[in-house]
């Protein structure tokens, strides 16, 4: 997401935590609109956001509910990949409305897209210190079919476990945050490198590609880059990165 977009974002937050539902309402949908236009994930979080700024207004969310839920069928029957990660987004949508059969239906159609277990069963570490993103994280890992995942909210925690995984003989993937509130991800990443030059490092930040920290820390060694606010696709994408870059 470019950065207009993320000021966007980050302003329809403050209205809705200073109350200003309206104002909220109409830029998260006016997100959402652009984002549905994509077929990226995004859009639904968008609209339901949306539909939280209506209930804060004392109104009816089902409309935002639906569109969110329609929206989820189309990439469901888009892409197969991601197709049981986005009925389940719809059915969940359904049972807030109260549409229980309708609901039920949806989890029906995602379980006819299981996901197959990740062929590597590495360990996932990853490191933020927004326990939200850490939610998002690993339940888009847990549907990519990932078991081992670890977590930190800090950089000096995940330096421990990390390396203690090195020490044990394993090889984790970690997701790592630049803006950590101990230790910045550039530093934590060089550490970690210098230990093991090989480990694959996926940065996770509000940053564009093109920041000069995060250049830095492409340029020691990370494998890959994934831009927030993040979806499943995006972050498959990122972990499928880091896996070929292993190939030497």
């Amino acid at each position: 997401m470019l950065n207009k977009e993320l000021e966007k974002f980050d302003l329809a937050c403050t209205y809705l935590r200073n109350d200003q539902n309206i104002a909220a309402h109409n830029l998260f949908m006016s997100l959402a609109q652009k984002e549905m236009k994509n077929y990226n994930f995004k859009a639904g979080l968008y609209l339901i956001l949306a539909s939280a700024c209506k209930v804060k207004q004392g109104k009816d969310q089902k409309k935002e509910l639906l569109e969110a839920a329609d929206f989820y069928v189309k990439l469901a029957k888009k892409d197969p990949q991601t197709a049981n990660y986005a009925y389940r987004c719809a059915a969940k949508c359904h049972l807030k409305v109260g549409q229980y059969e309708e609901a039920m239906k949806m989890f029906e159609q995602a379980k006819k897209y299981i996901l197959k277990p990740a062929e590597e069963k590495r360990t996932i570490v990853a490191v933020d210190d927004s326990p939200a993103i850490l939610m998002r994280v690993t339940s888009f890992l847990q549907y990519l079919g990932y078991d081992n995942i670890k977590t930190a909210s800090d950089g000096k925690g995940a330096l421990d476990i990390i390396t203690e995984l090195i020490k044990s003989g394993q090889n984790p993937i970690v997701l790592l945050d630049m803006d950590l509130p101990d230790i910045t991800g550039d530093v934590v990443a060089t550490k970690l490198l210098e230990s093991k030059p090989s480990l694959s490092i996926i940065l996770i930040t509000a940053d564009e590609k093109t920041a000069p920290r995060v250049r830095k820390t492409i340029g020691i060694g990370s494998a890959a880059f994934v831009q927030k606010p993040f979806t499943i696709n995006e972050l498959k994408n990122a972990l499928d990165t880091a896996k070929l870059s292993e190939i030497r």
